[in-house]
C-alpha cells in the first residue's frame, strides 16, 4: 500500500450531523468520518474576535463575515466549521453555506487543530475552491495567507508579530498578528 491513502466514506451523514446536540462541542463531517473539536481555549476565542472586528466592517456589500459554530458544506459528505470565513451573501442558507465555495476560510491553530488545519482542512478547503485560506498561529504571533492559484493554494505571505498584512482577498483589510493575541482593554 502506498503512503497516500484515499479516506473510504465512513457512516455518519449530514442528517446525523444535524441531529448532534449542541453541548459546546465543534462537530465536523469529512466524508462521512465525525470531527469532534473541544470548545476552544480563551487565546483561540480572543483571535475569532479580533479577527471578526477587523473584517466586519471593512466588509463590503453583498459578502458577509461569520464565525463558528457556522457551518460550510462544500458536498453532501462534508460540513466544516472554519473559525471564520467570508462568503457571499447569497451562498447563505439556513444551515449554513451550501455547495458554494467561500471566498474566505480561517482557521487559527491550537493544540488539538494543528495538524487538522495545516493538512486536512487545508486540503479539503482547497478542493473546494476556498478562494483564501488564512492559518492564524496565536502562539508564534503569525498569519500564514494561502491564494488558490490554478486549483492550487500558493502562500502569499506570513505575516509575524506586529508586521502588517494589507490583505485584497476577499478585500482591502489590514491585519497584524501580533494585535489579534492581545486582550481588547490591554490588560
Amino acid at each position: 500500500m502506498g503512503s497516500a491513502q484515499t479516506l473510504e466514506p465512513g457512516g455518519f451523514t449530514l442528517a446525523d450531523l444535524d441531529a448532534l446536540p449542541d453541548d459546546g462541542m465543534r462537530y465536523e463531517l469529512v466524508d462521512g468520518q465525525l470531527l469532534v473539536t473541544p470548545a476552544q481555549l480563551a487565546i483561540h476565542q480572543r483571535v475569532a474576535g479580533q479577527l471578526f472586528l477587523r473584517l466586519q466592517p471593512a466588509c463590503p456589500e453583498g459578502l458577509e463575515v461569520f464565525f463558528a459554530p457556522f457551518d460550510f458544506r462544500p458536498s453532501r459528505h462534508r460540513s466544516l466549521q472554519p473559525a471564520l470565513l467570508v462568503c457571499r451573501s447569497g451562498d447563505v442558507g439556513p444551515r449554513g453555506v451550501e455547495f458554494c465555495p467561500l471566498l474566505l476560510a480561517v482557521e487559527i491553530l491550537s493544540p488539538s487543530t494543528r495538524m487538522t488545519d495545516l493538512l486536512l482542512k487545508r486540503a479539503l478547503y482547497e478542493e473546494s475552491g476556498v478562494s483564501s485560506y488564512w492559518i492564524v498561529d496565536p502562539e508564534a504571533e503569525t498569519l500564514t495567507v494561502l491564494e488558490l492559484v490554478d486549483g492550487n493554494y500558493v502562500e502569499r505571505v506570513v505575516a509575524k508579530g506586529n508586521e502588517t498584512f494589507e490583505a485584497e482577498l476577499p478585500f482591502a483589510v489590514r491585519i497584524v498578528p501580533g494585535e489579534l493575541v492581545r486582550p481588547v482593554n490591554g490588560g
